[in-house]
């Protein structure tokens, strides 16, 4: 009996260090307002060609007398004036270790800037930090899986 019981709970175990080692940010992920707590869009991350990992806005979600797919006129450069929807907004993340994603930039379309930024998955969400320079001055958002 308690060979069976090992038997069962080792193979519990192993389940358990496999599934939080596989963890992985490609997917589709519901950004959440840091100040509201209200979901405010749907981003798709994928693994580009590259080996990097890469983020656009597949979804928005808004008022209804808001413009429902507004362009970004607060970025410079390409992004400058193009829709929102479909902007690839986290570029270059390079995956580091088992469950940390850094070394890429981050897209605010809100005020047009762009922002280092890392990754990790904690407790099935995925944590997203952008800064300036120094990761100690910045701020973190708690994205949840959305399929």
């Amino acid at each position: 009996m308690k060979t069976k019981v090992l038997s069962v709970l080792s193979v519990f175990i192993l389940g358990f260090v496999f599934s939080v080692s596989a963890q992985d940010i490609v997917g589709q992920w519901k950004t959440i307002d840091d100040d509201t707590g209200d979901a405010k869009s749907v981003v798709e991350i994928y693994k580009g060609g590259n080996g990097k990992y890469f983020g656009k806005i597949i979804k928005l979600y808004r008022d209804p007398d808001e413009d429902q797919n507004p362009i970004c006129d607060q970025c410079t450069g390409s992004k400058k004036d193009k829709p929102i929807i479909g902007m690839i907004i986290i570029s270059n993340m390079e995956k580091d270790g088992s469950n940390l994603w850094k070394n890429g930039t981050i897209l605010d379309p809100a005020n047009g800037k762009s922002y280092d930024c890392k990754m990790w998955i904690e407790n099935g969400k995925l944590q997203v930090r952008g800064y300036l320079g120094w990761s100690a001055l910045g701020r973190s958002q708690t994205w949840i899986k959305y399929n």
